[in-house]
């Protein structure tokens, strides 16, 4: 916890860092007061999407989706994902679509194994 999931199409794999990119998002979720007091659980990683369509021009998207346990508020959730925009907009400035999704994973139910 957090899963930030980048999904994207070929173009902006084609003609971004998505290193960069990853590294940005990740030091911006780990700097972020939602996430700050435990960096080591901030995962990040992107998903390219061979075929797509959007009705934007330019057609190219990026869409993030953040996956975080239950518990925080309404407020703490619309802040960490304007922060996350954010950093998509300043490294992604000619993508013609840009999104940020959280998603609540039961705090309850969500397990995990780390070494």
């Amino acid at each position: 916890m957090p899963h930030l999931i980048l999904e994207h199409d070929v173009a902006l794999a084609k003609t971004h860092d998505l290193a960069a990119l990853s590294q940005a998002l990740f030091d911006a979720a780990c700097a972020h007061p939602v996430f700050a007091s435990a960096p080591k659980a901030v995962k990040v990683r992107t998903l390219l999407f061979d075929n797509g369509r959007s009705g934007v021009s330019p057609e190219s998207y990026a869409h993030l989706t953040i996956r975080m346990l239950t518990g925080r508020s309404t407020e703490q959730k619309k802040d960490v994902a304007e922060a996350m925009l954010a950093v998509l907009a300043d490294q992604l400035p000619s993508i013609g679509s840009l999104s940020v999704e959280p998603v609540e994973m039961d705090r309850n139910t969500y397990t995990k194994r780390t070494l």
